[in-house]
This record gives structure tokens, C-alpha cells and sequence, in this order.
């Protein structure tokens, strides 16, 4: 991150009634920066299925949310919007199971040439992304962290 880059961060409960808030925190972000309708939406969806890969898949069977649970020990996930100045990159990062995104995608067969009955559901929210953004990484160290990254092009006439 450089000196010049701005830092939004939310740290959240890992469960699906947060995804909204960060949706619209993205959204106003992203409306500030001068990004069309169209690139706001496909940056949407994009995070909405970088933190469903958290809610759902990192922490098993551990629920975020569950009143049992003390604060301090739910499920979190934090996302970091790094407004550049020709970009924004999104970063979705939980302390749950990780997972190898190259040995996924290997496992998954190519989607060419196959019938709507041939398509196994689930795992293609990597691709999704990928389509979505100009740039997704995916790190798996300590948990998952998914970087989204969406350059801001300009035209002449904005300028």
C-alpha cells in the first residue's frame, strides 16, 4: 500500500447478514471514485462471493452469530477497500479453514461443451470473480484472503 492510498476496514461476524453492509459500503466507495453503475454492480457480486466463501466454507460447521458464542470468539471476517488512485482492490480475509485455489481450479473440468445437467453446482465463485474484476489473488495462509482489484479508466471526457 503506498502513502498516497486511503484505507476503509470493517471487521465483521462471518455470517450472511453482513454481506449487505459491506455491499453498500463498497457502493459508496466506489460511487465516490467515479466508477459507472455497470463496474459498481460487477464489483458487487464479486465481494458478495468472496465473503460467501468466508461465511460459508472457512469455519465449517462453526456458525457465525451463535449466542452461545462469546463475542471475542464468533467467526469474523474483515474487508479493507485501498482506494488507489487508478484503482480499488478489495480484500476479503478470514482466520478460518484455508484452501488451495490452483488445486481447486486443477479439479474443476472445463465447463466448454457441457450441458446444463453436466455442470456440477458450487466452486464457481473463483471464476465469477475472476470475470468480474481485472485482477483476483488468492492467498491461503492463516485463512483465506481474496484480493479484488477493479482499475477506474477515465475517458476524455470525465476528465
Amino acid at each position: 500500500m503506498k502513502a498516497t492510498d486511503e484505507l476503509i476496514k470493517l471487521q465483521l461476524p462471518a455470517s450472511a447478514e453482513y454481506v449487505d453492509l459491506v455491499r453498500v459500503t463498497l457502493y459508496g466507495i466506489a460511487a465516490k471514485m467515479g466508477f459507472s453503475y455497470e463496474e459498481i454492480e460487477d464489483m458487487k457480486v464479486a465481494v458478495s462471493e468472496a465473503c460467501n466463501n468466508a461465511v460459508l466454507h472457512a469455519y465449517g460447521n462453526h456458525p457465525a452469530g451463535t449466542t452461545s458464542q462469546a463475542p471475542e470468539e464468533q467467526p469474523r471476517m474483515e474487508v479493507r477497500f485501498i482506494k488507489k488512485q487508478d484503482a480499488l482492490s478489495i480484500v476479503v480475509k478470514d482466520e478460518g479453514e484455508s484452501f488451495d485455489a490452483l488445486a481447486v481450479a486443477r479439479q474443476k473440468s472445463p465447463m466448454h461443451g457441457k450441458s446444463i445437467d453436466q455442470l456440477t453446482a458450487g466452486g464457481l465463485g473463483l471464476y465469477l470473480m475472476q470475470a468480474l474484476m481485472d485482477q483476483v489473488e488468492v492467498h491461503s495462509d492463516a485463512g483465506t484472503e481474496v484480493i479484488l482489484t477493479k482499475r477506474l479508466v477515465r475517458s476524455e471526457d470525465t476528465v
